[in-house]
């Protein structure tokens, strides 16, 4: 299995977003609180397509877009629930472009099968802003990306194993995994497949046992998990691609009589570090959370800001994102808004 994940990195990895720059909202403009959109006293119409609702993560990323993009600041938002469907996006993008919106805001569900949309947007001279994930399609068919770097992400899980098993004196010792996957096709998925296994392709002794996805939700994670208990005797670590398995996989570990988390029979790395899952962070139950940060709003509104004075924006913007275990992640605990 860390063979033929090795071999899906054999091809340089492609996001289609272009370098990444750093737009921190409050590092930028931070003495000129002026809102350049209300400068000619029109209202932005800003159409935002939402995967969904299947995780806290989401939630709190819709959360955030709304927050920054309020009639306040000279917004009017229109905002669609997809339901986890791509072809609701794909609905909910030609109803915006019909009517008229100034700007488009697409977290896409998969990465392929949005090229035909893009281009009515584009020939409506509607700019389209990717949000957390990004799209397998020609570069000019979208203005600019703000989002996480999901290869990274799942790289930094990679080499916080690798560093766990040294201080243990484990790193050479057969160590048996078990994938639990998001969304098949969606970049969050692949990213942090592929940022994981490219770490794990250097240790043969890292057997990676099943990778299986549970769509980003609870319910199918621990149902995915039950399966890998029932199919796997000897499971040292699961790797649950968001914290909402995480918490399903928790479950099915636990009803199977099985400890987890520092100093349990099975270690466990999550990703999104929601508050939640933060808690258990520090109660020692998960060992380690990769953040995949919600909080994408203002770097939106930043862009639109640059946009709508007339100035040339970079293709992608990455947020910030940090690793928490026990170690580090009570000082933070107390600032989480998610």
């Amino acid at each position: 299995m860390v063979a033929a994940l090795a071999a899906a990195m054999a091809a340089v990895f492609l996001w289609g977003c272009g370098a990444f720059q750093d737009i921190r909202p409050q590092a930028e403009e931070a003495a000129d609180e002026r809102i350049y959109i209300q400068d000619n006293g029109e209202m932005v119409i800003v159409g935002f397509s939402q995967i969904g609702s299947e995780s806290i993560w989401r939630t709190a990323n819709t959360n955030s877009i709304q927050r920054a993009l309020t009639k306040e600041r000279g917004y009017f938002l229109i905002t669609d629930n997809a339901r986890q469907k791509q072809e609701n996006q794909i609905k909910a993008i030609r109803r915006y472009i019909s009517q008229r919106v100034d700007y488009i805001v697409l977290s896409p569900i998969t990465e392929s099968g949005w090229d035909t949309v893009l281009e009515e947007a584009r020939e409506a001279g509607i700019p389209v802003i990717l949000a957390d994930r990004c799209v397998d399609a020609d570069a000019s068919l979208y203005t600019t990306w703000v989002g996480t770097d999901s290869f990274q992400e799942g790289e930094k899980a990679g080499r916080w194993l690798e560093e766990n098993l040294k201080e243990k004196n484990r790193l050479y010792e057969d160590i048996n995994i078990v994938i639990l996957q998001g969304t098949p096709g969606s970049s969050a998925e692949r990213g942090r497949t592929e940022g994981f296994a490219s770490v794990a392709s250097r240790y043969g002794n890292w057997h990676i046992l099943d990778c299986q996805s549970g769509d980003f939700t609870t319910a199918k994670g621990k149902e995915i998990m039950e399966q890998f208990l029932a199919s796997y005797p000897d499971i040292d670590v699961v790797v649950s691609q968001n914290d909402d398995m995480t918490f399903g996989a928790m479950e099915a570990i636990a009803e199977a009589g099985l400890t987890m988390g520092v100093g349990g029979d099975i270690a466990l790395i999550s990703f999104d570090a929601v508050k939640e899952a933060l808690e258990l962070v520090r109660k020692g139950k998960i060992n380690v959370d990769i953040e995949c940060n919600p909080e994408q709003g203002e770097y939106i509104h930043r862009v639109i800001q640059k946009l709508e004075q007339g100035l040339a924006v970079e293709k992608a913007y990455e947020v910030e994102e940090m690793v928490f275990t026990y170690r580090n992640v009570t000082e933070y605990l107390d600032k989480r808004t998610y």
